[in-house]
């Protein structure tokens, strides 16, 4: 198995807070004051959205360089809902100020709906939770 990514989440005396180790860089996450949280940082849902978004900003544009296009300044729009039987919905808006063709935005609408984390998401992940040997109560 290869390994693609290794975050640490370490807590913080302020409520909910977070404090996030990865690679090389340190990020918050918290809660809104209307949850509770101090909003020093995204939510969680908001780090997922921003992961899907990033990813497939990052893929498009490598897509485009492939094939010589110019996508100019790429925006992509997320919005994350809830049923009232908890299914989840992810709404993705890609918008460019390029002059492209709509058989290109097939092309690039395609490529998006591929994009790794696009992927993850729509396959769903095994996740397994232990507690780790040098935890102390």
């Amino acid at each position: 198995m290869k390994q693609i990514a290794s975050v640490t989440v370490t807590s913080t005396p302020f409520n909910y807070t977070q404090l996030i180790d990865t690679a090389d860089f340190e990020l918050l996450a918290d809660e809104p004051v209307s949850s509770g949280g101090q909003n020093a940082g995204p939510a969680p849902y908001d780090y997922l959205l921003a992961s899907l978004g990033s990813c497939t900003a990052i893929t498009l544009r490598m897509y485009a360089e492939k094939k010589g296009w110019n996508l100019g300044e790429l925006h992509i729009t997320l919005n994350l809902a809830k049923d009232s039987e908890g299914n989840t919905f992810i709404e993705r808006q890609l918008h460019s100020n390029a002059p492209l063709t709509d058989e290109q935005w097939t092309q690039l609408l395609a490529v998006a709906a591929k994009t790794p984390v696009t992927k993850t998401l729509l396959q769903g992940a095994k996740i397994s939770t232990a507690r780790n040997a040098a935890t102390r109560s």
